[in-house]
This record gives structure tokens, C-alpha cells and sequence, in this order.
């Protein structure tokens, strides 16, 4: 195993719990290098899993890398739920507002990446939380996952594809 591989399983596992890193990175995972020679995209059949951010070192996860996460993590680890009116513009990568909100993992803090899902745990978009759990579901107003990548629609990242 690379040490890079190494790395980005210790992170993911560190950011979704034990075993997650596995789960997300298959042997024979590839690697697209930042000019400073950090990891900065997890590749794998030319497609991209996820994304090392720079400012704390944490994965952004692309749709490949959510389904990944998705079919290791039971319900509800790190899954935000939304009502079914919203399924439709969350999975063209639009955001998840609070009022669409049913139920939420309530280990989720704002910031952290989540996976946005139905009440059917149908896996919809990943993104990034706006707001702790409990104020997903107190909040009536605002922003409670800024989607970065719907089932329908390519990610907001620039990722090389």
C-alpha cells in the first residue's frame, strides 16, 4: 500500500468514523498532486473519489465517493434527510434548505461533509453542512447543506474529470 493511500484512509476514517477509509479508497486508488507535491484528488478508474481540501486537509467527496461512503455508513451517519418536494433540486446540485429538513445525524456540525438523502435513504448529494443538526431541524429559514454534488448534476469543485 502507498503512503498515500495510507494517508488518505487514516483521514477519512479520522473524518467518518473507523473502517470508512477502506470503504472509500480501493486498492489501486491514484493520486493528482498539488504543485507542492500534497495529495490533492483521489482518483480511481479515471474517476474522481474525493478531494483534499488546503485549508484543513479534510476530503470533499465526489457522488462516486458519497455512494462509497453511503453503502458503508448505516443510517443516519452523516446523512441529512430532506422532504421529497426538495429531492428533485438537491439532486441538480442546489442547496438543502433547513425547512426541507426531516431528520439529521446528530453528530453533525457545521462544516462537516454530509450526504443528503430521502426518507427511502435513496442517496440524492453531498455537500457540506451549514449548520449543526439541531439547527437543521429548528431552523424554518437559511441554508442547512450547500450541495456541492447532486446525483443529477457534475460537482461545483473544478475537479479535473
Amino acid at each position: 500500500m502507498s503512503g498515500y493511500l495510507k494517508r488518505v484512509r487514516i483521514i477519512a476514517d479520522f473524518q467518518f468514523g473507523r473502517g470508512a477509509g477502506k470503504a472509500i479508497f480501493p486498492d489501486g486508488s491514484e493520486f493528482l498532486m498539488s504543485r507542492t507535491k500534497r495529495v490533492r484528488q483521489i482518483t480511481f478508474n479515471s474517476e474522481r473519489i474525493a478531494t483534499v481540501r488546503a485549508r484543513d486537509g479534510l476530503l470533499t467527496l465526489s457522488m462516486d465517493g458519497a455512494a462509497r461512503l453511503h453503502s458503508f455508513l448505516k443510517a443516519p451517519s452523516s446523512r441529512v434527510v430532506v422532504m421529497s418536494d426538495a429531492v428533485p433540486f438537491v439532486r441538480e446540485g442546489k442547496t438543502a434548505f433547513a425547512r426541507h429538513v426531516i431528520e439529521a445525524d446528530p453528530l453533525i456540525r457545521a462544516s462537516d461533509e454530509v450526504l443528503v438523502v430521502d426518507e427511502d435513504d435513496t442517496l440524492h448529494a453531498t455537500g457540506q453542512a451549514a449548520l449543526s443538526a439541531g439547527e437543521m431541524l429548528e431552523f424554518e429559514r437559511g441554508a442547512a447543506v450547500v450541495v456541492r454534488s447532486g446525483a443529477g448534476k457534475a460537482d461545483k469543485t473544478g475537479a479535473v474529470e
